[in-house]
């Protein structure tokens, strides 16, 4: 489908922001697949809370005084969180490397010469779909999941509470925004997901297995872990404060757009 060619058309042939970003998002909500895949993300969000919640609530008087203290109802019932990383990574690389596996890119930069206004509207319209959607979800699978723990669970009243919750929402749509980048950086899907994987997975545990000295100082700043810090109702030694964590990892983000950014204007479609 080549939406995207309708922006020159429309108004005499001029090209604006507010018609590419209106193009992408007529492809983003006409491909099935990813609708599919968006719903799976928010089915994992609140499916995967309420199974952990409704696990520990049918658990709880067979669990140790100890268990039961270190319990935290708020990230138990927002756990979903971890599955849907993976799934809005995948989705956000397809977004921009699916054109250029079908070559449909080329009728995109043939309609926006500029190039940039294309990747500023892919980013755009998936990064506020993803936050709509995932907020919605953790606010969802917070309260759901603290009705299933009754008088066990916690309220959004509560130090730190309120900040993981929308933090859930938060962390997915710079995790879409850095996937997009990667994917368009790289401009192959099975090399957009596993620069994604990497960075999310495989430095994490690389760095472990540096000496402690090390690696407590080097895995605060790595991506993932970086985000995590704004899902933490306490901060932990050698780890950074939420807000910091947050924007470390927004860093991340930042950078894979600009070198996407570059790509695209020195390189053919």
């Amino acid at each position: 489908m080549n939406t995207i060619g309708t922006v020159g058309v429309a108004g005499h042939g001029q090209v604006t922001l507010a018609r590419v970003v209106r193009c992408e998002w007529i492809k983003l909500r006409t491909l099935r697949s990813i609708g599919l895949t968006l719903l799976a993300a928010v089915a994992s969000v609140i499916g995967l809370g309420l199974i952990l919640t409704g696990v520990t609530a049918n658990r709880w008087s067979n669990m140790s005084a100890a268990d039961r203290a270190s319990l935290n109802p708020t990230q138990l019932s927002v756990g979903g969180y971890y599955l849907a990383v993976f799934v809005i990574g995948v989705l956000g690389v397809l977004v921009t490397s699916s054109e250029y596996s079908t070559g449909t890119i080329r009728a995109t930069l043939s309609a926006v010469p500029k190039r940039l206004p294309v990747l500023g509207a892919k980013a755009a319209v998936f990064a506020a779909v993803t936050w709509v959607l995932m907020t919605a979800a953790a606010l969802v699978a917070f309260l759901a999941g603290q009705a299933v723990l009754g008088d066990h669970g916690t309220t959004l009243g509560e130090p730190g509470v309120l900040r993981i919750v929308l933090g859930v929402g938060l962390n997915l749509t710079v995790t879409g925004l850095l996937s997009v980048g990667l994917g368009m950086l790289v401009r192959s899907t099975a090399g957009g997901i596993a620069a994604v994987f990497g960075l999310l997975l495989v430095m994490p545990a690389m760095a472990d297995l540096l000496p402690a000295s090390l690696a407590n100082h080097i895995n605060q700043y790595l991506p993932s872990n970086a985000a995590m810090a704004l899902l933490e109702q306490h901060r932990e030694a050698h780890t950074l404060a939420p807000w910091t964590g947050f924007a470390v990892f927004c860093l991340y983000a930042i950078l894979a757009l600009v070198g996407a950014a570059l790509v695209l204007k020195r390189r053919d479609a």
